[in-house]
């Protein structure tokens, strides 16, 4: 896992060819507004986020995030545990964000 600035993050994002941009907020902080391309996954579903993380492609770069970075901190470490080798976590979260951004 690495937490990366919001720079860091938008910059290598944008020259990954093999990237997943996932979002562990809630439904309701969603609808708020999302990073284009995201898929969500609520890290508060507990067991069924693992099951729905266990779904995913372990080969992918994971560009993860949440409101402020607290939660995205912990899925990355979720992941790591699980055999994700890439998962990026956004410093500062959603809340700081100042790319793209779809409602």
């Amino acid at each position: 896992m690495a937490d990366l600035s919001q720079e860091e993050w938008a910059s290598q994002l944008e020259q990954d060819d093999n990237a997943f941009i996932l979002d562990v907020r809630t439904e309701e902080e969603v609808e708020d507004g999302f990073i284009p391309n995201s898929k969500n996954i609520d890290i508060y579903l507990g067991q069924g986020f693992i099951e729905e993380l266990e779904k995913l492609d372990k080969t992918k770069n994971y560009y993860v995030y949440c409101r402020s970075g607290n939660r995205s901190g912990q899925a990355c470490a979720i992941m790591n545990s699980l055999g994700f080798e890439n998962a990026f976590n956004l410093e500062g979260g959603f809340m700081n964000w100042e790319g793209d951004v779809e409602e």
